[in-house]
């Protein structure tokens, strides 16, 4: 079984991301998750499928690729579980904020030289 990760820019698994790795129903996939009505991060329940932390219950069920396979490999005993960690295509914003960052270093370099 192969995972394929980059959902968003988080790396971060969606339901349908955990669907097409299990090879399973998109119900089946709620059903596996360690959700709660009353509290959107429930304890780590090593028989369920651990969403990662949300602020609230109306955030988005997203999932750590290892722990994705672990659900596979430990619950669903699927025996062969490879996770593939692809680089998401930099966009805009991430090019403007390395430009910023290397700038910065230049002027932390500069200005350790003077003193």
């Amino acid at each position: 079984m192969d995972f394929e990760v980059g959902t968003k820019q988080s790396g971060l698994m969606d339901i349908e991301a955990v669907q097409r790795a299990l090879n399973r129903s998109r119900a089946s996939v709620y059903r596996y998750a360690n959700t709660d009505a009353m509290n959107p991060n429930p304890s780590y329940d090593a028989k369920r499928l651990n969403p990662e932390f949300r602020k609230d219950e109306n955030d988005l069920l997203l999932f750590h690729p290892n722990e994705v396979a672990r659900f596979a490999k430990d619950v669903l005993r699927i025996k062969q579980v490879t996770i593939e960690v692809r680089e998401m295509p930099k966009n805009q914003i991430q090019e403007v904020l390395e430009a910023i960052l290397v700038e910065l270093q230049a002027i932390h370099h500069c200005l350790k030289g003077r003193s």
